[in-house]
């Protein structure tokens, strides 16, 4: 199931793995195994990953970047088609994913001797490129009629949806919120407009998408596999220069 109506679905370039992922959500669909194990299964692949790395087998570290990729979009695949919308797994799968991406660094920092100011600046980058697509993506789709799981501002603890206890989503709210609010606040200020702005289309929608976790740890697996592990953290730092050239794109061009 797509998070948008047909009419507006674009070339998703981080999502390679959605076939796949709605295959094993299909598979998964009558079984007692619910979204949010198929979120830690992600994050046993993504430590796997780092494993493989310290021990440089890189190829199996590559393997397993991508597998958590595909795992990552299973989840919400599995809450789609078993109709089990969550908050708890929807801040799960955000506070894993930032968390793991901090760790992919820490590990890249130790295995190439890079500076740790450099490591840091590309964490930082990486997570503000794909805030700035989630951030364009979640105003479409509610602008749209889209999924409206996400939200725009994440500003308060949602009401808890059927099966959800309050409190705990208030829990995993407040730990999102203080992993997330900067990036959030920092893009919001880049480009506070965003949300009255007329439905992006899909070129630029595509373009954007290479901002996307999936599309960033299939850049971080290639430069694995041909031993270019040392280029990691230079690329996303450098890459980190297009939030500029995006916001300007719909601050100036797509008005």
């Amino acid at each position: 199931m797509s998070k948008l109506p047909k009419q507006y679905q674009f070339i998703d370039l981080s999502d390679y793995g959605r076939i796949v992922a709605r295959w094993i959500a299909n598979s998964l669909k009558n079984t007692s195994i619910t979204p949010i194990h198929v979120t830690s299964w992600f994050i046993v692949s993504g430590f796997l990953a780092i494993l493989c790395m310290l021990y440089d087998y890189k190829v199996s570290a590559a393997f397993f970047l991508i597998l958590k990729s595909i795992l990552d979009a299973a989840d919400g695949e599995l809450s789609r088609v078993k109709n089990t919308p969550s908050y708890i797994g929807r801040y799960y799968d955000s506070i894993a994913d930032i968390i793991l991406n901090f760790l992919f660094f820490i590990t890249l920092w130790y295995i190439t001797n890079t500076s740790i100011v450099l490591v840091i600046l590309a964490f930082l980058g990486v997570q503000l490129q794909g805030t700035l697509y989630n951030y364009y993506y979640v105003i479409l789709r509610n602008n749209v009629n889209g999924d409206t799981t996400s939200r725009i501002f994440e500003d308060s603890a949602p009401k808890a949806m059927k099966g959800e206890k309050q409190q705990t989503v208030n829990i995993f709210y407040k730990i999102y919120d203080l992993l997330y609010i900067t990036f959030d606040k920092t893009i919001y200020i880049i480009d506070k407009d965003a949300m009255n702005s007329k439905p992006f289309p899909r070129w630029f929608m595509t373009l954007l998408s290479t901002f996307g976790l999936g599309f960033q740890l299939l850049v971080m697996a290639i430069m694995l596999v041909f031993n270019l592990e040392m280029y990691v953290v230079p690329f996303f730092i450098g890459y980190s220069i297009m939030i500029l050239v995006f916001v300007g794109i719909r601050r100036y061009i797509l008005v």
